[in-house]
């Protein structure tokens, strides 16, 4: 009796006939109308990402600016030649007919540049992480609401194909309620030597795992972490100066998340992504972050969808979409600041837990100590 009902035995696994994969909206949606305005303040590295995305889909970007005029004017060269260049973001929020504004600059230096574009009332995409201050994020979702706009984190692993099709998968039910999370991302990052981000001391579970416990949050949906186990170690082999090594552990009722960081690994990297729910599973595996082979486990058989796309730039489309297709509908995106602080206490609890080696409660956890610091506990 106990062998019939063990469903998701090894031996019924591989008795699992093959099944048509589910069609689901993974892909990016544009909006409708798609008749709004974009500026982008800020112009560095990331933003060729942002801008490849905004051209394949045919938005209206008028604007570029950046503090070094030839930098937006690089851009506007390759990618926009009608917009106008700025150096003064001031001058890009008085202009009417900008509706949204992308920010691209770091967190601290992003802050006045959100409320300034908030009160100037223009809709905002803010760059992640998007703040490092849990009460200041909480006054800006407010100040949106005060002012009529909208105000969206670019959380572009939300739509990254293979992430895109697990929280679909998951939010259609179809492997029941997710019980097992499970993350390993094993890749080079030493790349950020000789950049700013090699300044950040938890480049790993701050700057670049904020994308895992985003995706994580929205795995989990409404259910509430409890506590937080992290920790951190340089890699004896790393370049870049912060700590190389990460690992995570999310309890929740009923429920745990593991996430696994090693960003020393010269060959052979590796990135995979595990839930296991009540009725199924789901998994996705690949040697990076762009090529991701998805296979989806039920009682009906197993799946592998063809998926289209990459996360680079389709991800950043996808967030830029969700946030145009809200304001369209007069709703809040998805990605708004609010949801995102849910996000945020996750990172921030993990980074406060490394740096401390004692558990932590996400929410509790306020503040980041500067950039390059460590999370601040509230009292």
């Amino acid at each position: 009796m106990a062998e019939e009902e063990d469903t998701y035995g090894i031996a019924d696994i591989e008795e699992l006939e093959e099944m048509e994969a589910p069609d689901l909206p993974y892909r990016p949606a544009d909006p409708d109308a798609g008749d709004l305005s974009i500026a982008l303040i800020g112009t560095g590295g990331i933003s060729d990402q942002h801008l490849t995305a905004y051209r394949d889909a045919g938005y209206d970007v008028v604007a570029l600016c950046n503090r070094t005029r030839e930098k937006a004017e690089e851009r506007r060269e390759e990618f926009y030649p009608d917009a106008d260049v700025y150096t003064d973001y001031d001058e890009v929020l008085a202009r009417e007919d900008v509706d949204v504004v992308d920010l691209l600059p770091h967190p601290v230096a992003r802050e006045s540049i959100i409320e300034d574009s908030l009160r100037a009332g223009k809709h905002v995409l803010s760059q992640k992480p998007f703040v490092v201050d849990l009460e200041f994020g909480e006054r800006m979702v407010d100040l949106a609401a005060e002012e009529g706009v909208a105000l969206a984190v670019n959380q572009n692993g939300r739509w990254a194909p293979h992430w895109s099709y697990v929280r679909h998968a998951i939010s259609e039910g179809l492997i029941g309620e997710p019980h097992g999370v499970r993350f390993a991302v094993d890749w080079n990052h030493n790349w950020i030597v000789d950049t700013e981000i090699d300044d950040i001391e938890h480049a790993v579970l701050y700057d670049f795992a904020i994308h895992w416990f985003d995706i994580l949050t929205c795995f989990m949906g409404a259910a509430e972490p409890k506590r937080v186990y992290a920790s951190y170690e340089p890699s004896p082999s790393q370049r870049a100066d912060p700590p190389l090594l990460g690992a995570a552990i999310v309890e929740y009722d009923g429920a745990q998340a593991t996430l696994s960081f090693d960003a020393d690994t010269k060959l052979g990297p590796e990135d995979r992504t595990y839930v296991a729910g009540t009725e199924g599973t789901i998994a996705s595996e690949g040697p990076d972050l762009e090529e991701q082979t998805v296979t989806l486990y039920t009682a009906e058989g197993y799946a592998t969808p063809d998926l289209e796309g990459t996360w680079f730039p389709d991800g950043f489309r996808g967030a830029m979409a969700e946030l145009l297709s809200a304001i369209e509908e007069d709703r809040e995106p998805e990605n708004s600041g609010r949801n995102n602080l849910r996000s945020l206490e996750l990172c921030y609890a993990a980074v406060a837990s490394a740096e401390d080696h004692e558990p932590k409660v996400p929410g509790e956890v306020r503040e980041m100590r500067g950039e390059t610091g460590a999370a601040s506990e509230s009292k």
